[in-house]
């Protein structure tokens, strides 16, 4: 039997939910939105030029979309399997590696962009 496709409305609304379920079951994702909006009202108060802003942008969002990556990779994962496995442990353990280059990253080039306008 052939699959149909879903309409791009129903993808949007789907990749809603999952964003929705995110923010609302996991711990780590909260906090990412909770340090998303302390960047934006920073960014508001020390008056970011456009490419501040973009760099601000692309880096909370870089870090959401990790975030959201590392959790399905975990569900996926616990899935496959409910019984500790080396190579269940290495692809989590990766992931959120990920996730902390990708913080990181975006708290260093916050410190740089942010700390010159509160100087």
């Amino acid at each position: 039997m052939k699959k149909r496709k879903r309409s791009m409305l129903r993808s949007f609304g789907c990749a809603a939910e999952g964003i929705a379920t995110g923010i609302r079951e996991e711990r780590n994702m909260k906090i990412h939105c909770a340090a998303a909006v302390l960047v934006a009202v920073a960014g508001a108060f020390a008056g970011l030029t456009r490419m501040e802003w973009c760099v601000c942008l692309i880096l909370c969002g870089m870090v959401l979309a990790l975030e959201l990556v590392n959790t399905a990779l975990e569900a996926v994962t616990d899935l496959v399997t409910e019984e500790w496995k080396p190579l269940a442990k290495k692809a989590k353990d990766l992931a959120a590696g990920a996730v902390l280059i990708g913080a990181v990253t975006a708290a260093a080039a916050g410190c740089v962009i942010f700390i010159p306008h509160f100087l």
